[in-house]
């Protein structure tokens, strides 16, 4: 069984293989998200530990985004060259390794390593379920598949909360570390007996081209220039300006780079013939600014209801429990409706509506109901459905099938960008508006002034949601359609 390739298993396990094999990336997949997301509810706690300000702090989710972002790049190359089970093999050890280094560190700088070898994990393994999807299932079985896989998915984020809040109150921010360690184990087994040796397309896994080290560097070099001069604009001065011109420089040789090495016949980090789809290319914008509004709303949302609504780590979890089912249930809807309904129509309704949740946060106050909290926070979690089982799918379906694995990692790569974008720019801006009403962070007591400089941010995030929107509806047109599976 070790040996088993794409063929030799879909001969054992006949039809139902293409969902075993779903069902065991989507364990993984569980891991690398809840990894991500449930750090956010123990960051005042660490913050206190290491006595931290916040800006600092931040680096707990921005770091582990950044290492996600770029490694993402590397998938269609690991997969080629390991094939699939040892490319998601790999990862799955990194990830467990980083969360276990990270629960017993004693030191920040050695939480952030921990993170930060999370995230490359997170990073190379969350464009698999995508290239999976595509290539395995029929395009009137895709929504199905994707949604089903969605619900799995989002379970994971939506339980996290819950769980690592009551740990952190009951055994401190370390606990919340080693909450990967089972999820792991459990896709580590599913991937011995489900997940084939063979690369994309049921090819052998072979040794061939080098992994493009130049266009990996410049990239890594582009998006830590981009986050740090995010965090410098904070303090102003030269600094920022000069790591912004770095990111664009960065981003102009990166472009040079990729064209020069698919001139000459070689293998790209990232095909730019991906962005002559129109479909693909709307769906990267909206990609990146939904990334950016939502994994700054999942790190803004934690340290809102802590810091400004004084609410216990454990009380955030089970306010943010419902949501999560709620979301869950919707993408297990639309995943249905997306087989037959244009892309852009749901991805629209879906910005739309996390557009509206982010601006209706405004209107909680101190002595509001909870459950207006959470009314608005399952509002976001309904968009979210829309968009969750859409916009990667539907924006890859015109691709050619060998550019499947590409297109995955670099819509992936593109919303993660945004995503560690949106995490220090909602850290940055919720630092200078608190500064100017007048307050600070390290405050034990809130204010009306704080939760008018929360809202300012929640403000920026439904505004940035409504600018999705003008790119999401050009994703209709031809191009929207389902293309047959072998198609060339």
């Amino acid at each position: 069984m070790s040996t088993a390739g794409l063929a030799e298993l879909q001969q054992r396990y006949g039809p139902r293989y293409r969902w075993f094999l779903l069902l065991s990336v989507m364990v993984g997949t569980m891991a690398s998200i809840m990894s991500s997301t449930i750090i956010n509810v123990a960051i005042p706690d660490m913050s206190q530990h290491f006595t931290l300000g916040q800006e600092r702090a931040q680096w707990v989710s921005s770091g582990f985004m950044i290492a996600t972002t770029v490694s993402m790049l590397t998938t269609p190359w690991l997969l080629a060259r390991y094939g699939y089970r040892g490319t998601y093999v790999g990862a799955m050890l990194m990830l467990m390794a980083g969360g276990i280094a990270g629960g017993f560190a004693g030191q920040f700088s050695l939480v952030l390593a921990g993170r930060v070898a999370e995230g490359l994990a997170a990073g190379v393994v969350q464009p698999i379920p995508a290239i999976i999807i595509l290539r395995a299932f029929e395009p009137n079985e895709q929504g199905r598949a994707s949604s089903i896989f969605g619900m799995g998915v989002v379970l994971a984020p939506a339980i996290g909360p819950s769980i690592g809040g009551v740990l952190v109150d009951l055994f401190g921010w370390r606990s919340i570390f080693f909450m990967v360690v089972p999820f792991c184990l459990l896709s580590l087994a599913l991937a011995w007996k489900f997940v084939p040796t063979s690369a994309p397309g049921g090819a052998a896994a072979q040794r061939g081209n080098a992994l493009d080290w130049r266009g990996l560097l410049l990239g890594s070099i582009g998006t830590l220039c981009l986050l740090n001069g995010l965090v410098e604009l904070h303090g102003g001065g030269a600094a920022a300006g000069a790591l912004l011109a770095s990111a664009a420089v960065a981003l102009v040789a990166f472009i040079a780079w990729q064209r020069r090495i698919k001139a000459n016949g070689g293998e790209p980090l990232m095909d730019l013939a991906l962005f002559g789809h129109r479909t693909f290319a709307m769906g990267s914008i909206v990609a990146f600014i939904y990334g950016t509004a939502l994994f700054g709303s999942t790190y803004l949302l934690p340290v809102y209801m802590q810091l400004a609504l004084r609410l216990s780590p454990s009380y955030v979890g089970t306010i943010l429990l419902p949501a999560g089912f709620i979301l869950a249930g919707t993408i297990a809807l639309v995943g249905r409706l997306a087989d037959r309904q244009p892309t852009h129509v749901l991805v629209t309704i879906g910005l739309g509506l996390l557009a509206a949740s982010f601006a209706l946060m405004p209107t909680i106050g101190l002595q509001s109901t909870i459950w207006l909290l959470v009314a608005w926070a399952v509002l976001g979690r309904i968009g979210l459905g829309f968009i969750l089982p859409s916009l990667n799918i539907g924006s890859m379906r015109s691709l050619d099938k060998h550019l499947i694995p590409q297109g995955s990692s670099a819509i992936n790569f593109v919303r993660m960008l945004g995503g560690a974008a949106g995490v220090s720019l909602c850290g940055i801006v919720l630092e200078w508006r608190i500064a100017t009403h007048g307050d600070t962070l390290t405050n034990p007591v809130t204010s009306a002034a704080r939760l008018a400089a929360f809202n300012e941010v929640f403000w920026m995030l439904a505004a940035l949601c409504a600018l999705a929107m003008v790119a999401a509806w050009r994703l209709r047109g031809p191009t929207a359609t389902a293309a047959p599976l072998g198609s060339k």
